[in-house]
């Protein structure tokens, strides 16, 4: 078992790398907004405090849940344990099914952390970030990547997904994490096509505006599909692009690129409870 986690932890990692770089690199060569939050000094706080918590958060998930997702998926699998274990369905069949339901529960996961105020005491950190480039898609708190684990797990072992398909996902979530929220611009005519498949940036950007309703939408990481179906799809923000703010009202400025506020977020009071529905307490 040993063995199988330092594997899947080195293919995991160099996929990492491997995306992370390609992006940075796309954002440097064609970014879609210039900012003050998003260049200079502020972009290399900024960038220290956010590659700080993902390294902080990997650490502690893997002191807390060594096994993590694929481990899960092992030990369904050794047990015979999950719903596809029992109906004995093709390998292939059940590895695509696990992936789209996976998808489906980091969507429904997303809009409760939005919904329930506990929640969302913990995810707002994710929103605090005046910015918006591939370092956001890593941005999240440790409570936050542990909960979401737990999540994943208790569907990978209720489904028995196959251990190559919890794999994928995990690796395709991560590199969809970096590129849909990275500050590259797409040819507009791509965007568009590409939207029906795929979350693009400019579709999660709207996710990260300052305006409620649009906080409130385009919840999706990897598939479009769940927004559109749930009716929290939409286009553009308001103000376009080049003039929304990014972030939340109530945080602005240098302050969110501080690592210890940013782990200390989640313990703070709410702000304006019943402004705006469980995402309400910005």
């Amino acid at each position: 078992m040993s063995a199988f986690l330092f594997s899947e932890a080195a293919v995991r990692l160099a996929a990492f790398l491997g995306i992370f770089a390609a992006m940075a690199a796309f954002e440097l060569w064609s970014p879609r907004l210039e900012r003050p939050e998003m260049s200079g000094a502020l972009k290399t706080r900024r960038w220290f405090a956010n590659l700080s918590m993902v390294l902080i958060s990997s650490l502690v998930l893997r002191v807390v849940f060594p096994a993590a997702a694929v481990g899960a998926a092992v030990w369904a699998e050794a047990q015979g344990w999950g719903l596809f274990h029992t109906l004995g369905l093709d390998p292939l069949i059940a590895g695509i099914v696990s992936f789209v339901l996976l998808d489906f529960a980091v969507w429904l996961e997303h809009v409760a952390s939005h919904k329930i105020p506990v929640l969302w005491r913990i995810h707002r950190m994710h929103h605090a970030d005046n910015g918006f480039d591939v370092t956001t898609g890593l941005r999240f708190h440790p409570l936050e990547i542990l909960l979401s684990m737990l999540w994943k797990a208790g569907i990978v072992v209720l489904l028995g997904a196959p251990v190559l398909a919890v794999l994928i996902f995990e690796i395709v979530l991560n590199g969809s994490s970096m590129f849909n929220h990275s500050n590259v611009d797409l040819p507009r005519k791509v965007d568009r096509v590409l939207r029906h498949v795929l979350v693009t940036p400019d579709m999660h950007r709207v996710h990260h505006s300052t305006i409620p309703r649009e906080t409130d939408s385009n919840y999706g990481f990897n598939f479009p599909f769940w927004d559109r179906l749930f009716g929290t799809y939409i286009d553009a923000p308001r103000l376009g692009h080049r003039a929304m703010e990014i972030g939340l009202s109530d945080y602005r400025g240098a302050l969110t690129a501080r690592l210890g506020w940013m782990l200390l977020l989640p313990f703070r009071a709410l702000r304006r409870r019943g402004t705006k529905k469980g995402a309400s307490a910005q």
